[in-house]
């Protein structure tokens, strides 16, 4: 069966209850490893009195888990392929909770930076067995697609109450009871998964190959820490950031060897012939590009909810919950809408809507902006982007061999990934040269304040602070709201692209080809 036909199959057998408690068990460790992601960043402070940390080990323990989780993902998703996605998923969930014990009774940074390492390789396993899982719970085309989009929710919403939940705890726990958390959802997973979830018949036998496995590992990390680094420098107005393009630069040579020992070995650890598929390569392309724009005006947004509207962090947590509650909306309106209309249609359709709710917010959110519009245009975009996203994983999924699932699951991992990093930290740097750019021009900055001011938006509004300059804050608050203007631009240039990307060389060829075959099918046989 083609590509372009293979929307229009049958499905499968619909799944049963078994199936949909099943899931719900999967549910509980992605909100683990979403969660664990964000759950730090209250904790940090309680966290330091205790083990007191140096600056760089402190960065350590926040960012090691992500990086690490990023490393590993090719690896895993190949690894799952090979002895079973749900055998793979049962040991790195026995391992997470173990892990999860350590790190929360660590004596040291030193021991809590490898406890978290650790744990990103351990939640590496974790996601791309879950999605390949749910390709061999849920064969009917509706409800897999529905249990993706709960999936992506669980996600969504464990990033979100991270901080929440680990403000919390702190009120009634000491730091360690942020990874105690995690416990109770793995030990569950472990107990009933193997009766609830079954395992995959279809194995790819090959072992992985090591020296592909070194290069995935080594690329991928230099590529997401040099980036994240980027991004910290722009922030504080310092950095090496030279040394840091360097380190991306070299994990993109380390990824492109990755790439030309794949085209050469018989049985690569990546099939890159995966990505020919136009369903999974153009689905790829498209997530990769929706992320860098559509994450990186999220990251401003809640920057902008900060320095310009003045909230706390726990308030601007709460003002982005509208954004996140019509993501979901969407996730899980779509599934039933690609019942009645192809799902390339509503993908195209969806990332449209997306392209269009963040250029209101270019055209909303300069200086001096409603607050109410700003909220409004995000909710569009938020919900063109949960439905097309959610759509978008199903179609990686559901477009490879049974037995290549983990390895595709683990390809969306990684773009996703890349996507978030680069669009974090694109965005910061676009945000910082327009924010420089527009306080050297504007008077209101007063000469003694402007070196200082120019360092980065904490230092402006610090030094309004010290000089008691009430004008040179309002000068800060517009260049951020500039920024944040400037970026929305690009990135619903970005998001049109996808959107013009899917539409071309999936949805219309479909629909072409359907239009073709309905001819052909009403041609008499001779």
């Amino acid at each position: 069966m083609s590509e372009t036909t293979s929307e229009a199959a049958p499905s499968g057998p619909r799944a049963t209850t078994r199936e949909w408690i099943g899931l719900l068990v999967l549910v509980l460790p992605m909100l683990a490893l979403s969660t664990d992601l964000t759950v730090l960043f209250l904790a940090l402070p309680s966290l330091s009195a205790d083990l007191d940390p140096s600056a760089s080990q402190a960065l350590w323990i926040v960012h090691i888990y992500g990086f690490l989780i990023a490393g590993f993902l090719i690896t895993m998703g190949r690894l799952g392929d090979r002895i079973g996605p749900r055998r793979l998923m049962l040991t790195g969930a026995a391992a997470f909770g173990v892990l999860s014990l350590v790190a929360a009774f660590s004596p040291s940074a030193g021991v809590l930076i490898a406890a978290r390492a650790a744990l990103g390789v351990a939640g590496a396993t974790l996601m791309p067995s879950l999605f390949s899982l749910l390709r061999v719970m849920f064969r009917d085309d509706t409800q897999r697609r529905l249990a993706i989009a709960i999936m992506f929710s669980a996600f969504s919403v464990g990033g979100a109450i991270g901080p929440l939940l680990g403000g919390a705890l702190l009120e009634v726990a000491w730091w360690g009871s942020v990874f105690l958390i995690n416990v109770p959802p793995m030990a569950l997973l472990v107990l009933v998964g193997p009766r609830l979830i079954p395992e995959r018949a279809e194995r790819h036998p090959a072992r992985p190959d090591l020296p592909s496995v070194g290069l995935s590992v080594a690329g991928m990390l230099a590529v997401i820490y040099g980036v994240q680094e980027i991004t910290a420098g722009q922030e504080s107005g310092g950095g090496t950031v030279w040394l840091d393009i360097v380190i991306v630069a070299c994990g993109l040579a380390v990824l492109a060897a990755f790439v030309r020992r794949q085209r050469r070995l018989p049985v690569p650890l990546l099939d890159l012939s995966l990505l020919a598929r136009r369903r999974i390569g153009v689905s790829l392309g498209a997530l990769l590009i929706v992320s860098i724009g559509a994450v990186g005006l999220f990251y401003l947004f809640t920057q902008y909810l900060q320095w310009v509207v003045g909230l706390t962090p726990l308030q601007a947590g709460l003002w982005t919950v509208p954004y996140i509650a019509v993501n979901i909306a969407g996730a899980m309106l779509a599934p039933g809408l690609a019942k009645r209309i192809r799902p390339t249609v509503i993908v195209s359709a969806s990332l449209a809507i997306a392209a269009v709710g963040i250029a209101a917010v270019a055209l909303v959110g300069g200086p001096g902006a409603s607050f109410a519009a700003l909220i409004a245009t995000m909710c569009v975009l938020g919900l063109g982007h949960g439905a097309g996203v959610a759509l978008m994983s199903d179609m990686i999924i559901s477009g490879a061999p049974t037995e290549h699932t983990g390895s595709v699951a683990a390809a969306q991992e990684v773009g996703g990934e890349l996507g978030t990093a680069l669009g974090i930290a694109i965005a910061g740097a676009v945000g910082m040269v327009v924010y420089r750019a527009v306080l050297t021009d504007d008077t209101r900055v007063p000469d003694e304040a402007a070196d200082s001011a120019l360092g980065s938006v904490h230092d402006g509004v610090a030094a309004a602070d010290t000089h008691s300059a009430p004008a040179l804050l309002g000068a800060v608050r517009d260049a951020v709201s500039l920024g944040l203007q400037t970026y929305a631009g690009i990135a619903a240039v970005l998001v049109a692209v996808a959107a013009t990307l899917v539409t071309v060389v999936l949805a219309r060829k479909s629909v072409d080809q359907d239009a073709r075959a309905k001819v052909e099918s009403e041609v008499p046989a001779p």
